[in-house]
Protein backbone atom coordinates (compact mmCIF):
# COMPACT_ATOMS: atom_id res chain seq x y z
CA UNK A 1 0.00 0.00 0.00
CA UNK A 2 1.37 3.61 -1.22
CA UNK A 3 1.89 5.92 2.07
CA UNK A 4 -0.66 8.82 1.96
CA UNK A 5 0.77 12.46 1.59
CA UNK A 6 0.57 14.98 3.57
CA UNK A 7 1.55 18.29 1.90
CA UNK A 8 2.50 22.07 2.64
CA UNK A 9 0.79 24.37 1.05
CA UNK A 10 2.59 28.16 0.13
CA UNK A 11 0.54 30.52 -1.53
CA UNK A 12 3.71 33.14 -3.21
CA UNK A 13 3.77 36.32 -4.57
CA UNK A 14 7.21 37.51 -5.34
CA UNK A 15 9.37 36.57 -2.36
CA UNK A 16 6.60 37.13 0.02
CA UNK A 17 3.98 34.13 1.58
CA UNK A 18 0.30 35.05 1.81
CA UNK A 19 -2.52 33.23 3.05
CA UNK A 20 -6.30 33.68 2.71
CA UNK A 21 -9.12 33.89 3.16
CA UNK A 22 -9.61 33.13 -0.56
CA UNK A 23 -7.37 32.55 -3.11
CA UNK A 24 -5.42 35.11 -5.62
CA UNK A 25 -6.16 38.66 -5.22
CA UNK A 26 -8.75 38.06 -2.26
CA UNK A 27 -5.11 36.41 -0.51
CA UNK A 28 -3.54 39.50 0.79
CA UNK A 29 -2.29 38.49 4.44
CA UNK A 30 1.05 38.14 4.72
CA UNK A 31 2.66 35.27 6.42
CA UNK A 32 6.28 35.89 5.77
CA UNK A 33 9.19 35.24 3.43
CA UNK A 34 8.22 32.14 1.54
CA UNK A 35 11.58 31.17 1.51
CA UNK A 36 12.18 30.59 5.48
CA UNK A 37 8.84 28.90 5.48
CA UNK A 38 10.03 26.50 2.75
CA UNK A 39 13.21 25.81 4.51
CA UNK A 40 11.32 25.21 8.06
CA UNK A 41 9.71 22.21 6.39
CA UNK A 42 12.22 20.83 4.43
CA UNK A 43 14.21 20.46 8.28
CA UNK A 44 10.67 18.88 8.88
CA UNK A 45 10.84 16.11 6.59
CA UNK A 46 7.92 16.64 5.05
CA UNK A 47 6.28 14.25 2.30
CA UNK A 48 6.56 16.88 -0.31
CA UNK A 49 5.79 20.79 -1.20
CA UNK A 50 3.05 22.74 -3.01
CA UNK A 51 4.22 26.12 -4.12
CA UNK A 52 1.57 28.12 -6.19
CA UNK A 53 2.07 31.49 -7.73
CA UNK A 54 -1.39 33.53 -6.76
CA UNK A 55 -0.05 36.55 -8.74
CA UNK A 56 1.19 35.28 -12.02
CA UNK A 57 -2.25 34.63 -13.68
CA UNK A 58 -4.34 37.61 -12.00
CA UNK A 59 -0.67 40.01 -12.96
CA UNK A 60 -0.69 37.96 -17.10
CA UNK A 61 2.94 36.96 -16.40
CA UNK A 62 4.95 33.84 -16.44
CA UNK A 63 6.07 31.89 -12.81
CA UNK A 64 9.14 33.28 -10.87
CA UNK A 65 11.51 31.07 -12.09
CA UNK A 66 14.15 32.61 -10.02
CA UNK A 67 12.21 32.46 -6.82
CA UNK A 68 11.28 28.64 -7.82
CA UNK A 69 15.46 27.97 -8.21
CA UNK A 70 15.94 29.58 -4.67
CA UNK A 71 13.32 27.72 -2.98
CA UNK A 72 15.21 24.14 -4.85
CA UNK A 73 18.25 25.27 -3.84
CA UNK A 74 19.13 23.15 -0.72
CA UNK A 75 15.44 21.77 0.03
CA UNK A 76 15.94 17.81 -0.35
CA UNK A 77 12.43 17.77 -0.88
CA UNK A 78 10.02 16.91 -3.78
CA UNK A 79 8.54 20.29 -4.74
CA UNK A 80 5.24 21.14 -7.28
CA UNK A 81 5.14 24.42 -8.94
CA UNK A 82 2.03 25.90 -10.18
CA UNK A 83 1.01 29.56 -11.51
CA UNK A 84 1.03 31.17 -14.76
CA UNK A 85 1.90 28.00 -16.52
CA UNK A 86 0.68 28.74 -20.14
CA UNK A 87 3.12 27.17 -22.08
CA UNK A 88 6.21 23.80 -22.78
CA UNK A 89 8.55 26.75 -22.29
CA UNK A 90 7.13 27.56 -19.10
CA UNK A 91 6.98 23.61 -17.64
CA UNK A 92 10.72 22.83 -19.23
CA UNK A 93 11.97 26.10 -17.28
CA UNK A 94 10.05 25.38 -14.02
CA UNK A 95 11.70 21.92 -14.68
CA UNK A 96 15.02 23.13 -14.78
CA UNK A 97 14.55 25.51 -11.75
CA UNK A 98 14.28 22.60 -9.70
CA UNK A 99 10.76 21.54 -9.19
CA UNK A 100 9.92 17.89 -9.35
CA UNK A 101 6.42 18.54 -10.84
CA UNK A 102 4.66 21.35 -12.46
CA UNK A 103 1.05 22.20 -11.43
CA UNK A 104 -1.58 23.50 -14.10
CA UNK A 105 -4.66 25.57 -13.54
CA UNK A 106 -6.36 28.19 -15.78
CA UNK A 107 -4.51 26.97 -18.75
CA UNK A 108 -5.95 23.56 -18.42
CA UNK A 109 -9.33 24.99 -17.79
CA UNK A 110 -9.15 26.96 -21.45
CA UNK A 111 -11.35 25.30 -23.81
CA UNK A 112 -9.43 23.50 -26.66
CA UNK A 113 -6.04 23.38 -24.56
CA UNK A 114 -3.86 20.35 -25.03
CA UNK A 115 -1.09 21.97 -22.60
CA UNK A 116 -1.34 18.66 -20.50
CA UNK A 117 -1.45 16.02 -22.75
CA UNK A 118 1.42 17.77 -24.59
CA UNK A 119 3.30 18.39 -21.64
CA UNK A 120 2.81 14.82 -20.73
CA UNK A 121 4.06 13.38 -23.72
CA UNK A 122 7.64 15.68 -23.47
CA UNK A 123 8.58 15.54 -20.04
CA UNK A 124 6.10 12.29 -19.11
CA UNK A 125 3.00 12.40 -16.64
CA UNK A 126 4.66 11.86 -13.84
CA UNK A 127 6.06 15.35 -13.94
CA UNK A 128 2.29 16.88 -14.92
CA UNK A 129 -0.42 18.05 -11.98
CA UNK A 130 -3.65 19.39 -12.79
CA UNK A 131 -5.55 21.71 -10.60
CA UNK A 132 -9.38 21.57 -10.85
CA UNK A 133 -11.35 23.64 -8.57
CA UNK A 134 -14.02 22.42 -6.72
CA UNK A 135 -16.88 24.90 -7.56
CA UNK A 136 -16.14 24.30 -10.92
CA UNK A 137 -16.09 20.05 -10.51
CA UNK A 138 -19.33 19.30 -12.10
CA UNK A 139 -18.42 21.01 -15.33
CA UNK A 140 -14.99 20.60 -15.39
CA UNK A 141 -12.68 19.02 -18.08
CA UNK A 142 -10.31 16.35 -16.95
CA UNK A 143 -7.12 15.69 -18.94
CA UNK A 144 -6.02 11.88 -18.54
CA UNK A 145 -2.83 12.45 -19.47
CA UNK A 146 -1.73 14.46 -15.94
CA UNK A 147 -0.06 12.53 -13.74
CA UNK A 148 -1.84 14.04 -10.47
CA UNK A 149 -4.76 15.68 -9.48
CA UNK A 150 -5.29 18.22 -6.78
CA UNK A 151 -8.86 19.27 -5.88
CA UNK A 152 -8.85 22.73 -4.80
CA UNK A 153 -11.70 24.14 -2.58
CA UNK A 154 -10.98 27.86 -3.67
CA UNK A 155 -13.29 29.07 -1.24
CA UNK A 156 -12.43 27.23 1.63
CA UNK A 157 -8.89 28.36 1.39
CA UNK A 158 -7.45 29.58 4.54
CA UNK A 159 -10.51 29.58 6.68
CA UNK A 160 -9.86 26.07 8.54
CA UNK A 161 -13.48 25.33 8.27
CA UNK A 162 -12.99 21.83 7.24
CA UNK A 163 -12.54 20.19 3.69
CA UNK A 164 -15.85 20.72 2.09
CA UNK A 165 -18.16 18.52 0.38
CA UNK A 166 -15.38 15.34 0.63
CA UNK A 167 -17.36 12.41 0.65
CA UNK A 168 -19.81 13.31 -2.30
CA UNK A 169 -16.31 15.56 -4.22
CA UNK A 170 -14.61 12.28 -4.13
CA UNK A 171 -17.19 9.66 -4.78
CA UNK A 172 -18.40 11.58 -7.75
CA UNK A 173 -14.87 11.76 -8.78
CA UNK A 174 -14.58 8.07 -8.49
CA UNK A 175 -16.69 7.09 -11.11
CA UNK A 176 -14.29 8.99 -13.47
CA UNK A 177 -11.77 7.39 -16.24
CA UNK A 178 -9.06 8.98 -13.83
CA UNK A 179 -6.20 6.99 -12.50
CA UNK A 180 -3.57 8.58 -11.28
CA UNK A 181 -3.49 10.04 -7.42
CA UNK A 182 -6.08 12.44 -5.96
CA UNK A 183 -4.91 15.33 -3.75
CA UNK A 184 -7.80 17.12 -1.81
CA UNK A 185 -7.06 20.79 -0.69
CA UNK A 186 -8.49 24.05 1.08
CA UNK A 187 -9.87 24.38 4.15
CA UNK A 188 -8.13 21.77 6.65
CA UNK A 189 -8.87 22.58 10.14
CA UNK A 190 -6.37 19.78 11.49
CA UNK A 191 -5.72 15.79 11.01
CA UNK A 192 -9.47 14.54 11.42
CA UNK A 193 -10.02 16.45 8.45
CA UNK A 194 -7.06 15.15 6.91
CA UNK A 195 -8.01 11.43 8.29
CA UNK A 196 -11.74 11.98 6.54
CA UNK A 197 -10.72 12.85 3.19
CA UNK A 198 -8.34 9.89 3.28
CA UNK A 199 -11.19 7.48 3.98
CA UNK A 200 -13.42 8.90 1.49
CA UNK A 201 -10.99 8.46 -1.22
CA UNK A 202 -8.00 11.04 -1.28
CA UNK A 203 -4.17 9.85 -1.76
CA UNK A 204 -3.17 12.79 -0.02
CA UNK A 205 -3.92 16.07 1.55
CA UNK A 206 -2.51 19.42 1.41
CA UNK A 207 -2.86 22.43 3.80
CA UNK A 208 -1.34 25.61 4.13
CA UNK A 209 -3.08 28.12 7.19
CA UNK A 210 -3.01 25.13 9.63
CA UNK A 211 0.46 25.03 9.14
CA UNK A 212 0.84 29.15 9.38
CA UNK A 213 -1.30 29.67 11.98
CA UNK A 214 -1.68 26.55 14.74
CA UNK A 215 1.05 24.55 16.83
CA UNK A 216 -0.13 21.62 14.45
CA UNK A 217 2.83 20.16 12.59
CA UNK A 218 3.06 17.87 9.48
CA UNK A 219 4.46 15.36 11.43
CA UNK A 220 1.50 15.95 14.36
CA UNK A 221 -0.89 15.24 11.38
CA UNK A 222 1.23 11.86 10.11
CA UNK A 223 1.40 10.07 13.69
CA UNK A 224 -2.58 10.93 13.92
CA UNK A 225 -3.20 9.50 11.03
CA UNK A 226 -1.19 6.27 11.54
CA UNK A 227 -3.09 5.76 14.92
CA UNK A 228 -6.01 5.48 12.91
CA UNK A 229 -4.38 3.15 10.63
CA UNK A 230 -3.21 5.19 7.75
CA UNK A 231 -0.30 4.46 5.75
CA UNK A 232 2.00 7.39 6.20
CA UNK A 233 5.92 8.24 5.87
CA UNK A 234 7.00 8.85 9.78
Amino acid sequence: MLAKRIIPTILVRGQTAFKGPGFGAQCTRSVGSALAIARTHARRGVDELLILDIGATPEGRSPDFELVTALADGCFIPITVGGGVKSLDDIDALLRAGADKVAIGAEARRLHSTLIRDAADRFGAQAIVQIVELRTLGHSKYDLHAGELVIQAVDAEGLMGGYPQIEHTLGDFDQRLFKGPVIFSGGCSGPADMLAAIRAGADGVAAGALFQFTDTTPRDCARYLKANGVEVRL
